[in-house]
């Protein structure tokens, strides 16, 4: 529906849509017409409206028109709006609109007050040398950190809404010339086709964005470090920042990619490569360690060396339940103290992990319940799988399934079953990217940052991994 130019009118279809207690019509006068401001009252900067629209309006003294009182305005974010639905939107986004009688238009006006944390380190990525700020819940805030690392006209960001009620903001960022513009064309396709109420946090648009449905692994990178998401962005990926969420979202994903840590390429290359192959090295035994011992007790006794077996057998004396249940148990008892330890109370918290770790793990060891290699098993096995806590979920479930089938089919069943997730991580590819790039395929360009850390003058190209259009990112200079 168009805009009149009578104000009664237009205040009428206004009220039709925003019949709220929260949303205030402000009569004030333009000049010798009447006008009215439209906000609400709880998220905007009233301040702002007083001094950049209420004031200037009330000293506004020539010929009515569009063109006239748009000059009056020196609010750097003004746009004219013709519709009642576009009025409507820009209330409830936290603009102020000014409809003014004898004007078949209105003006919208950026005054939404910003409340927010304090940028600070963000929980899931400490480091001990590099930036230590992490973006926050703010959009704008949190383009403004992307903006500071890439002082370059090349970086394009494009505004998106998501979600019919909450009509979430969204940033896609890439660069220009750099990004593969099919890519980021399928992107936003795939943003337009989401059609849902709500968009509260990023990993609603991630599940939506990712083309195996039904797949245990990540598809979609994230992070919460302003300097992370700039050298991802550089390296041709796409990023999308979403309104309300410290999460930022990278397209595409690489596996190793979580297996590497932001303080990598603030250290010694020897050092960053050590860290990791510990993680992989951790990974691995988090996943296998359990059903190999589970396995190894049912089925293959030969494989254990002789003194640690009279040290199993020493131990499982008494205990009621088979070792695939023992471990079992043991896990079950692990997650359960893992998942109350996130959400109790900062200081409850603490306080379980103590009891649960020491009190009931000794107890039930001397109880005759579990056994102590069973317990130290998990204990390894949990410890490690925090190596790489991005993918700390998707392994623990993992675990469990390797659990099963070693319990069930012995060393043969494993190896079976290695076999199989090998070939479906090789096979897996995602935005026509493979997730075990560059070691499958094989890209020796990119193995300088795979799991081995190359020095900064070796990696001149951007990721072969990575569709790109400008591939050189390092042009070494002779000394003069």
């Amino acid at each position: 529906m168009e805009l009149l130019s009578s104000l009664t009118e237009n205040i009428k279809s206004l009220k039709n849509y925003l019949n709220s207690q929260d949303i205030l019509f402000t009569q004030i006068s333009v000049g010798k017409n009447e006008g009215v401001v439209v906000f609400a009252k709880d998220i905007v900067d009233k301040t702002a409206i007083g001094e950049l629209i209420i004031k200037p309006c009330a000293h506004f003294n020539d010929i009515l028109s569009k063109e006239n009182l748009s000059k009056t305005f020196l609010h750097p974010e003004k746009t004219t709006l013709n519709k009642i639905c576009d009025c409507v939107d820009n209330v409830v986004m936290g603009n102020a609109v000014l409809l003014v009688e004898g004007l078949s238009c209105a003006f919208s006006f950026g005054v939404i007050k910003t409340e927010m944390r304090a940028i600070t380190e963000p929980p899931t990525a400490n480091v001990i040398k590099g930036p230590r700020e992490g973006f926050v819940e703010s959009l704008p805030v949190n383009v403004s950190l992307i903006r500071r690392k890439i002082k370059s006209d090349k970086l394009k960001i494009e505004n998106a809404l998501l979600g019919r009620l909450t009509k979430t903001p969204i940033a896609i960022c890439y660069i220009e010339g750099v990004a593969d513009y099919d890519l980021v064309k399928k992107i936003k396709n795939r943003l337009k086709s989401i059609d849902i109420d709500a968009i509260l946090d990023s990993s609603y648009v991630a599940k939506f964005l990712g083309e195996h449905k039904t797949s245990v692994f990540k598809q979609i990178g994230n992070t919460e470090k302003p300097d992370v998401l700039t050298a991802k962005i550089l390296e041709g990926r796409v990023a999308l920042i979403i309104d309300g969420s410290p999460i930022t979202l990278t397209i595409p994903y690489l596996i190793v990619e979580d297996f590497q840590s932001p303080s990598d390429y603030y250290n010694s290359p020897y050092t960053a490569t050590l860290s990791r192959l510990i993680r992989l090295f951790s990974v691995i035994i988090s996943v296998m360690l359990p059903a190999f011992f589970v396995s190894a007790e049912l089925f293959h006794l030969q494989l254990i060396p002789l003194s640690f077996l009279m040290t199993i057998v020493n131990g499982i004396k008494g205990i009621p339940l088979s070792p695939s249940y023992e471990m079992f148990f043991t896990i079950l008892i692990f997650e359960i103290l893992n998942e109350t330890s996130v959400r109790m109370p900062k200081y409850v918290g603490m306080v379980v992990s103590i009891v649960g770790g020491l009190v009931l793990g000794e107890t039930a060891v001397s109880a005759g319940v579990i056994s102590a290699p069973t317990l130290m098993i998990v204990a390894l096995s949990g410890i490690c799988l925090y190596t790489v806590p991005e993918l700390e979920k998707n392994f623990s479930l993992i675990r469990l399934c390797f659990l099963v089938i070693g319990g069930t089919l012995g060393l043969y069943g494993i190896i079976l079953a290695s076999s199989v997730l090998t070939v479906y991580l090789v096979s897996f590819e995602n935005y026509s990217t493979p997730l075990l790039a560059p070691f499958s395929p094989l890209i020796k360009q990119d193995l300088k940052d795979g799991l081995f850390k190359g020095f900064i003058w070796s990696n001149d190209k951007r990721p072969y991994s990575i569709s790109s259009k400008n591939r050189k990112r390092l042009k070494l200079r002779k000394e003069i």
